[in-house]
């Protein structure tokens, strides 16, 4: 039985890592803190000591858990709802974005009913939602957005045919532009820094750093080589880190007219092959290598090995590929030098496009085995821009800083985030999982940090951010994957617990269906509300919503979804998001897949998966494509089943197969769980890994012979909860 805080004493302290002397102050702090506190709440005695930044950063975890822990120790969530870490202020919340936007409208909009920015904010949440059109007309003059030609209205429904309506009917523009000009509000000028950066092993060195006028004249610059090279309208890829020159890149093909084709630089060469298959480019931009945690990893050899397109290479050091290029391909320097026709290369006159042209190609697993190809618009960077400008706060002056790779949709996202909002975006050219990315944070001055669970949970169990100062950062992002609440009390704690902001979307959404908000208290490892003009309702298993009530069940989102896909390049549309889905109150229902739970005092966690699509590592992929490589990787393998499964503490999805093998054949799980993991890693993605291998003689299927993975799920579920107990 865990002691209440009123019980801790100098022993635990001890305990937990401090000397008696610093146990002894600890004590009467602490305890200073918890007289203080509103009464005897839990949740009042954590924000007094909260507030009172009774835990530095610098103590140890185990001093943090004892205290949390001890606060909560007899906390009912089932009661109670999740126990709360973070509480915003009034004045706090005035100075937020969405704060000031509704001190200035609220009562415009709520009349009467209007309070203030945390009283009102979830009747003004469902506001957005019944009146969406009044959101983005407001919202639109918060970002960096200037249209060539402006829209007729915001919203049109009258194709009934278009489930998501027709946003900003009639505009023009060109979002890279967007990206790069000056302007009042949000202000830039043309000396602020755009972009600072870092390269891996290079600690002690200073903070590179781009300004927004250098900017723009590489982006045009390289806009310039780009028509010198190809035809209007086509789709470019690019397979690289998410680098300054990467960022500069996606700018150009977008200033430029071309399209965007996005790939992991983490893909084998069968995957980077398919993407452009599907997606039909004409050339893709690469490095010769990738340099990660100081081992040099090959790149270019990778879209060699994938097809015959015109690469163009850059070099990860210095100025020169140290290698023969194929005939059709170009080195960076001498794809820039094509651009020297032109009497003005640093200047470009963008491409203005419809609002609703296609922009980015990304890609998303689906449960057939080939990846989804998803084409987003220019609604998308504004969607994602928008949500970032509400529910992370994002405001001129932030340095804003998320490892993730212009192949996922977060990358293209964290680009729109900054650039749209005014905030300065930091890259780490190098592996975010060691010290030097965490000294870059701090050098950086990096005030919004944006992480993805795994990698959380590295840094905690491997102490290499011990020593930094993180406490520039206000808040935190998470996304990818489900958070650890011991991980996550971890992250908070280095910024005197300041809020991790979880985020939940799609790639075909372009950004998230909920989140947390700084108006509104946050619980570790949950989500705090639906996003500005999201309408989701949760449905049982005939398809029926729940109301509002604590519940757990599939999401049914309203169809009304500015930025969100209206096309696949290689499935139907409608029989993906639509099909099969329940009307409710005159909307056909879009389908996302997730189950998510409903708590008490109506905070959010997600529980999986709808369909078989999994989450390994942030990265979703489909049970069919991991069942493929790994029933070929041993003869005696008659079929497998792959799911996933969450750990009994929370956390990250893990990988589990199933194995049936062939009558007469024999193989240890430990031998097939390394086998399996040397297949999947060559085939599909070298970050997968194998958790568990169980092998059974025969699968559960149904009537029809469908493989009932659910019910294997559960077995897993019920071994990890019995072991765990153990």
């Amino acid at each position: 039985m865990r002691k209440s805080i009123s019980e801790v004493g100098v022993e635990d302290f001890v305990k937990a890592g401090l000397t008696i002397e610093e146990a002894k102050e600890f004590q009467r702090v602490l305890k200073e803190a918890v007289f203080g506190a509103k009464g005897s709440d839990p949740r009042e005695v954590w924000r007094s000591l909260v507030a009172q930044r009774v835990l530095k950063p610098w103590h140890p975890h185990a001093l943090h858990q004892l205290v949390y822990y001890s606060v909560y120790a007899n906390w009912d969530s089932l009661t109670n709802g999740p126990p709360l870490y973070w509480f915003p202020s009034l004045d706090q919340s005035k100075h937020t974005n969405l704060g000031r936007l509704m001190e200035k409208y609220g009562s415009k909009l709520l009349g009467t009913s209007y309070k203030d920015p945390i009283t009102s904010f979830s009747h003004f949440q469902n506001f957005t939602v019944q009146h969406p059109e009044d959101y983005w007309s407001i919202v639109l003059k918060e970002l960096s957005v200037s249209f060539h030609e402006a829209p007729k209205y915001i919203l049109d429904t009258t194709d009934k045919s278009k489930h998501g309506g027709t946003w900003f009917p009639g505009s023009v523009l060109n979002i890279a532009e967007c990206c790069l000009l000056p302007r009042t509000h949000p202000r830039k000028e043309d000396n602020s820094v755009a972009v600072v950066w870092r390269d891996e092993g290079c600690d002690d060195s200073n903070i590179n750093h781009v300004t927004l006028k250098e900017l723009r004249e590489r982006v045009m610059l390289v806009a310039n080589a780009l028509d010198a090279v190809f035809s209007k309208g086509d789709a470019i890829a690019i397979d690289m880190p998410m680098t300054t020159n990467a960022v500069i890149i996606y700018l150009a093909i977008i200033l430029a007219g071309f399209i965007v084709v996005s790939i992991a630089d983490s893909f084998s060469a069968k995957e980077i092959a398919t993407r452009l298959r599907v997606s039909k480019a004409k050339g893709i931009f690469t490095q010769d290598f990738i340099l990660r945690g100081g081992r040099k990893l090959p790149l270019y050899s990778r879209v060699v090995e994938a097809a015959p397109y015109k690469a163009i290479v850059l070099p990860v050091i210095g100025n020169d590929v140290g290698f023969q290029l194929r005939e059709q391909d170009l080195s960076w320097k001498e794809f820039l030098s094509s651009a020297n026709h032109h009497p003005r290369s640093n200047n470009y006159i963008p491409v203005y496009q419809p609002v609703e042209s296609v922009i980015n190609i990304l890609f998303s697993s689906g449960t057939t085995g080939e990846p989804k190809a998803i084409p987003l618009t220019q609604l998308s960077p504004i969607r994602s821009a928008a949500d970032a400008w509400v529910h992370n706060d994002v405001q001129v002056g932030d340095v804003f800083c998320w490892p993730t790779n212009l192949g996922w949709v977060m990358g293209p996202c964290v680009l729109f985030f900054c650039f749209l909002c005014g905030a300065t975006l930091a890259l780490y050219h190098g592996s975010p999982l060691g010290h030097g990315f965490g000294k870059f944070v701090q050098d950086a001055g990096v005030t919004i940090l944006g992480t993805v669970p795994s990698i959380v949970k590295a840094w905690k169990s491997t102490e290499c951010m011990k020593g930094l100062d993180w406490t520039r950062i206000k808040s935190f992002g998470s996304t990818g994957e489900a958070s650890n609440v011991d991980d996550d009390l971890w992250l908070s704690s280095k910024s005197y617990y300041n809020p991790i902001i979880e985020l939940c979307g799609g790639t075909e959404l372009a950004s998230s269906y909920i989140q947390g908000c700084p108006l509104q208290p946050q619980a570790f490892g949950t989500f705090s509300t639906a996003s500005m003009t999201t309408g989701f309702v949760i449905l049982d298993e005939n398809g029926i919503p729940y109301h509002d009530q604590a519940c757990v069940g599939e999401v049914g989102l309203f169809p009304l979804y500015m930025g969100a896909s209206e096309r696949l390049l290689n499935a139907d549309h409608d029989e993906v998001y639509f099909k099969g889905m329940p009307m409710y109150k005159g909307m056909h229902l879009r389908r996302h897949g997730d189950i998510i739970k409903r708590t008490v005092g109506g905070y959010f966690i997600v529980q999986g998966r709808a369909d078989d699509t999994m989450n390994i590592g942030g990265i979703k992929t489909s049970s069919v494509e991991i069942e493929r490589v790994c029933d070929r990787a041993d003869e005696c393998i008659l079929e497998t089943a792959a799911i996933s499964v969450a750990p009994v503490d929370g956390g990250p999805e893990q990988l589990a197969i199933f194995v049936v093998l062939k009558k007469g054949s024999s193989i240890e799980p430990d031998k097939l769980k390394m086998l399996f993991s040397r297949t999947i890693q060559s085939n599909l993605n070298p970050l997968f890994k194998v958790n568990y291998v169980k092998i059974v003689p025969e699968f559960p299927r149904t009537a029809s012979n469908k493989l009932l993975r659910r019910v294997l799920r559960d077995q897993m579920k019920h071994e990890l909860s019995t072991w765990s107990k153990i």
